[in-house]
């Protein structure tokens, strides 16, 4: 039996340096801890098609307030995608713009490895 899954509880758009978009949205699952946030859903799909230049993602949610990416969510964008702007937006339009580096100030990386 195929669920109709209801409007996500957030998006993300990530923007390339040449101006291509890319959309994610939260996909859940039973096993919550094999969960994917949007941002890294938007990331993977630029990645798988051949992107790496990133310029800005921005996350959206249906939620009153500004919600920033979770941690795992952090890491990857600092890794793959460096110092961009993080834009977010709570449900009625408000808005925060912060850099990846203000998201994960002191960050681990491949240069610890």
């Amino acid at each position: 039996m195929i669920q109709v899954i209801p409007l996500p509880f957030k998006i993300s758009l990530l923007i390339t340096e040449d101006g291509r978009i890319y959309r994610g949205v939260n996909i859940e699952v039973s096993s919550y801890s094999l969960t994917i946030c949007a941002e890294r859903v938007a990331i993977f799909k630029a990645i798988s098609e051949g992107e790496h230049k990133f310029k800005t993602i921005f996350i959206a949610s249906d939620s009153e307030k500004i919600t920033s990416p979770c941690g795992a969510c952090r890491q990857v964008l600092w890794e793959l995608a460096g110092d961009i702007d993080v834009v977010m937006i709570n449900k009625h339009g408000e808005y925060k713009i912060s850099k990846m580096n203000e998201l994960l100030p002191i960050s681990f990386d491949k240069t610890y490895l």
